[in-house]
């Protein structure tokens, strides 16, 4: 029987995505192969225990949630995460997958939300980035970049134009916490009328921790 290591299980309010503010279920799987300068699970890249899919989706069951985000760390690093999210998604959980798009998506679950992240310059992994993920972009499916600063920005525009990502799915912009100012992160995408949600970590405003409580 297929087996996961996973650092938490736990339930609060989704802090990002288009789903942000409602509450969900979060299973944190073990380890990353990406050190992002921004990084704030670190507490995930090693440890955490082994468990079989079957006690997974009954702990999930037990807060009686509808919606469930299945991250890291880097998920897909654990080739049974596939498993977890087909039967995630026919338990009838609204499923979203956090990726860091270093790891191919193309056997994802088709009904799984995709959030990749794609790195910029400034998370210093820019160079892990898989582009091959954005052909298998669906219209539900959601790209993030982490804008640490202007550079990070322009860069960001550029990947839009050359792979015409808002026309493939929704584009969200994150001003990196506590190092690039919401708001003026907000004035950039004002003045170039850009097609892209803002979005801030609301867990970190309401909780001031990762991982929301």
């Amino acid at each position: 029987m297929s087996r996961l290591r996973i650092t938490e299980i736990f339930f609060s309010l989704q802090g990002e995505t288009r789903t942000a503010g409602l509450p969900t279920v979060f299973v944190r799987l073990t380890g990353c192969p990406l050190r992002c300068s921004y990084c704030d699970t670190a507490y995930a890249f090693q440890g955490g225990h082994w468990h079989e899919i079957d006690d997974i989706l009954r702990q999930v069951a037990e807060y009686g949630a509808h919606y469930v985000t299945v991250t890291g760390g880097e998920p897909l690093a654990q080739k049974a995460c596939l498993e977890l999210l087909t039967r995630l998604c026919d338990a009838g959980y609204e499923v979203s997958l956090e990726t860091s798009g270093a790891l191919s998506v193309s056997e994802v679950d088709q009904r799984v939300v995709k959030v990749i992240d794609l790195k910029t310059p400034a998370s210093l992994e820019v160079t892990k980035n898989d582009y091959q993920n954005m052909h298998y972009l669906l219209p539900h499916d959601q790209i993030k970049f982490v804008i640490c600063n202007r550079e990070d920005y322009e860069w960001a525009k550029k990947m839009m134009e050359e792979y015409s990502l808002a026309a493939h799915c929704q584009v969200l912009f994150s001003p990196s916490h506590e190092q690039q100012p919401a708001g003026e992160l907000a004035d950039w995408i004002l003045q170039d009328r850009l097609p892209v949600r803002l979005q801030i970590q609301l867990h970190k405003y309401l909780w001031g921790d990762a991982k929301g409580r």
